[in-house]
C-alpha cells in the first residue's frame, strides 16, 4: 500500500470508530464530535477506560498495535459493563466491532470508577504474558534482536555456534513493512512451519534515525535479497517474500555506497586501492602446500591449521563405522579393503578408537590444498613442514551466468571481479545495452519501476531513456571465508532497505552446535565478546556476571524494605 492508501485507510478507520463510539464518549462525558477527531479520539478514549496515555503511542507502532488493540477494545466493553467472558469473545471474535451494539443500545452505564486489576489468577497470568510479549516485541523489533551463525562464511572472525545481538538502533531501525505478522517471529511460528505473516498489506519502507552510517569492512546483519526459500537448508520451490520477512544474513560489507570495487587475483580492491581489513578481519584465501616427503596434516594440526585430514581404516565393521560416523565428514572410498575417509584437524579421538579397536592409517599426499589466512600461511611457511606453498586464484576467464550480473556477457569469477560502481542515492548513471545487466534488478524490483529492451533501446515506464537516477543506497556484502561463502558476487547489490542493524556481541559460543547436544561445548573466551571493534577480542562475561548479581542483590534489598 502506498502513503496515499494508507492516508485513506487511517479516515476509514476514524469514521469506523466514531460511527461506533459517539454514544460512549457522551456517556462518559465528553463531547459526541471527540470520537471522530483523529489522534485526539485515542487521547480522550484513554482517559475513558483509565488506560495511561502513552498507551496512544502503542496504537501507532506496527505490530505493537495487533497486541495492544485488542486490549483497547476489551477495555472499553469493561469501562461500559460488559465484564463477562462471552462479551470478551464477542468483542474479539467481531474485531471490535461487538462496541456498536453498546453504542446503540437504549441504556448505556459508563462505570467510572472502575476497578482495574484482573478478576481472577487466569486474568492476571493473561495480562502479564500480553504486556510482556509487547515488550519484548518492542526491544526485538526496535533495538536488540539476538542472532545465530548457522554457516560458516565469516568464519575465523565469527564462529558457527557464535549467538549474536544485533543492535537496531545503530543505523536506525527499520520500521516493520509486513502490516499483519506474529510478534516474536520470523517468517514462521517455531514449530510448525506455518508463515507467520500475511503478504498484503504492505507498510512502505521508513527507517528510524541512527547516529552512525554504516562503515566500510563493518560486519553487517541484513535481509537476504535473493531469498527464496521458505526453510533453510530445506529445497522446495521458491517463494515470494516481503523484504522484512527475508532470511537474515551476517556479511563484511566491503563496499559503500558510490566506491568503485574490484576484485584483482582475489584481492578486494577499493577506488583503485587494494581495501585495509580491521585487524580483527581474517580473510581466507586457497593454498596448495607441497612436500616432496609428504605433507604431514597431523603435524599441520598440531599448528593449529584447520586442515581436513585422510585415514585409511583397516577392517571396516557396521559397528565400528557407526563409533567414527560422528567425525566424518566424507567418504573417499567405502569398498571394505580399502576404506578412505575425511576427518576435521582432531581426527578421530583416541578414546574411540581404543574402545572399537580401529585402526587408522593416515593418508599423506605430496600436495594438498589448503584454507588459510594469511597469518596461517606465515607459520605454515615458517615451519618447515613443506617445501613451498602457493596462493592459488583464478586467472582464467570464461563467459558464465554462475556470478553477478548473472549475464552471458561477463567473465567475472570470485577471484578476478569487476570493477563495478556502488549506486549511491540520488546519483545518476547513463544506461547501455553493455552496464544494464548490472542494474537491471535493482530498477525492476529493488525500486519499482516498469523496464523493457525493445530494438535495442531502454523503456523504463513507458519512456525511452538513457539515464537512471538511484532512489537508495546499496551495499556489497562479502564474507571472509572467500571460498565458503555465497554472497555479492553471486546475487549483487545489498539495498539500504535490506538493512537490518550491526552485530555488538556475542553473548554465547558453542561449538558443534550442528552435531546433537551431547556434543556441544561452550568456547568461553568467546562468550561476552564484542564484534565490531578493533583489538583482540576481550571477554566481557565477568563483569556481566557482576552485574547481574549487583541488580539482584538491589532487588532484594527493596523487596525486604517493602515488607517492612
Amino acid at each position: 500500500m502506498t502513503l496515499l492508501q494508507w492516508f485513506i485507510f487511517f479516515l476509514i478507520i476514524q469514521l469506523i470508530h466514531g460511527l461506533g463510539t459517539w454514544k460512549l464518549y457522551k456517556s462518559a462525558g465528553f463531547k459526541e464530535i471527540y470520537a471522530f477527531v483523529p489522534i485526539y479520539n485515542t487521547i480522550v478514549l484513554m482517559k475513558i477506560i483509565n488506560r495511561p496515555w502513552w498507551w496512544v503511542f502503542l496504537i501507532f507502532i506496527p505490530i505493537i498495535n495487533l497486541l495492544i488493540i485488542p486490549v483497547i477494545w476489551v477495555e472499553t466493553c469493561r469501562s461500559f459493563g460488559k465484564n463477562s467472558l462471552t462479551d470478551t469473545l464477542f468483542v474479539l471474535i467481531s474485531l471490535g466491532l461487538f462496541i456498536y451494539s453498546i453504542n446503540y443500545s437504549s441504556k448505556i452505564e459508563y462505570v467510572i470508577n472502575r476497578d482495574l486489576n484482573p478478576k481472577t489468577a487466569l486474568g492476571e497470568w493473561v495480562s502479564s504474558i500480553i504486556f510482556a510479549i509487547i515488550l519484548a516485541t518492542i526491544v526485538h523489533t526496535y533495538f536488540i534482536q539476538p542472532y545465530i551463525i548457522p554457516t560458516g562464511s565469516l568464519e575465523k572472525t565469527l564462529l558457527v555456534g557464535d549467538f549474536l545481538f544485533v543492535s537496531k538502533f545503530h543505523y536506525g531501525a527499520r520500521v516493520p513493512q509486513t502490516a499483519i505478522s506474529f510478534p516474536m517471529v520470523h517468517d514462521t511460528i517455531v514449530g510448525t512451519g506455518i508463515r507467520s505473516y500475511l503478504n498484503k498489506p504492505q507498510i512502505p519502507y521508513f527507517r528510524l534515525p541512527g547516529f552512525e552510517k554504516i562503515k566500510r569492512n563493518e560486519i553487517v546483519t541484513f535481509s537476504w535479497p535473493a531469498d527464496t526459500v521458505r526453510k533453510f537448508f530445506v529445497k522446495e520451490k521458491g517463494v515470494k517474500k516481503p523484504i522484512d520477512k527475508k532470511s537474515n544474513y551476517v556479511k563484511r560489507c566491503v563496499a559503500i555506497p558510490s566506491d568503485t570495487l574490484e576484485i584483482i587475483n582475489g584481492i578486494i580492491h577499493i577506488n583503485g586501492k587494494r581495501s585495509k581489513m580491521p585487524y580483527r578481519a581474517k580473510p581466507i584465501y586457497s593454498f596448495s602446500a607441497f612436500n616432496s616427503s609428504g605433507v604431514s596434516t597431523s603435524k599441520l594440526a598440531q599448528l593449529g591449521i584447520d586442515i581436513q585430514r585422510k585415514f585409511k581404516v583397516s577392517e571396516i565393521t557396521q559397528n565400528k563405522y557407526k563409533l567414527i560416523q560422528p567425525y566424518i565428514k566424507g567418504i573417499i572410498d567405502n569398498s571394505p579393503n580399502n576404506f578412505v575417509v575425511i576427518t576435521s584437524s582432531k581426527g578421530i579421538p583416541y578414546d574411540v578408537r581404543s574402545k572399537g579397536r580401529i585402526l587408522l592409517t593416515e593418508i599423506t599426499d605430496y600436495k594438498i590444498d589448503l584454507l588459510l589466512t594469511e597469518e596461517e600461511a606465515e607459520i605454515v611457511t615458517n615451519s618447515k613442514l613443506i617445501d613451498s606453498l602457493k596462493r592459488n586464484f583464478k586467472t582464467y576467464k570464461s563467459y558464465n551466468t554462475s556470478f553477478f550480473p548473472n549475464d552471458i556477457k561477463y567473465n567475472w569469477n570470485e577471484d578476478n571481479f569487476g570493477p563495478i560502481i556502488m549506486p549511491k542515492k540520488g546519483s545518476k548513471i547513463t544506461l547501455n545495452e553493455t552496464n544494464l545487466p548490472l542494474y537491471k534488478k535493482i530498477i525492476r524490483e529493488y525500486e519499482k519501476n516498469k523496464l523493457d529492451m525493445v530494438n535495442g533501446e531502454i523503456i523504463i515506464n513507458n519512456k525511452n531513456t538513457q539515464e537512471y537516477t538511484f532512489k537508495q543506497g546499496y551495499y556489497w556484502m562479502m564474507g571472509d571465508n572467500r571460498y565458503r561463502s555465497e554472497d555479492s558476487r553471486v546475487w549483487g547489490f545489498v539495498p539500504e532497505d535490506h538493512i537490518v542493524g550491526k552485530p555488538v556481541f556475542i553473548w554465547m559460543s558453542i561449538e558443534g552446535i550442528n552435531d546433537g547436544f551431547k556434543n556441544w561445548r561452550i568456547r568461553w573466551d568467546r562468550v561476552f565478546t564484542t564484534v565490531n571493534l578493533d583489538g583482540e577480542p576481550k571477554s566481557y562475561r565477568w563483569y556481566f556476571l557482576f552485574g547481574v548479581l549487583i541488580a539482584l542483590g538491589i532487588s532484594e534489598f527493596n523487596k525486604r524494605k517493602k515488607t517492612k
